[in-house]
């Protein structure tokens, strides 16, 4: 997709990040700004491809630096760290099990 020009990075960036969070109503999400929750990935745009299969799915993608979920870091250069700081999120039309 990347090799045919369909949508710049930045549109696709943000078609993955602050259109979803307000199409959910996730108004601290979705953007950088102070006080909000941040989920940040650091990437080299010219290498990075995925190399996961059906068959072996759980493969990190090429050129991926670093990931933050919430500040804490998951991938340190390249690397997964063993944090799972992520929570689960839900949408206005969530119902708790009663």
């Amino acid at each position: 997709m990347r090799d045919e020009h369909v949508l710049s990075l930045s549109d696709a960036i943000r078609k993955f990040t602050a259109l979803p969070a307000q199409r959910e109503h996730l108004v601290d999400r979705g953007v950088l700004k102070l006080g909000m929750w941040a989920d940040v990935v650091i990437f080299d745009a010219a290498t990075i491809h995925e190399v996961a299969t059906y068959q072996e799915p759980n493969q990190l993608s090429i050129g991926m630096k670093y990931v933050l979920v919430n500040g804490v870091p998951v991938i340190d250069m390249g690397n997964m760290t063993g944090a799972l700081p992520g929570q689960i999120l839900h949408g206005p039309g969530f119902k708790a099990p009663r």
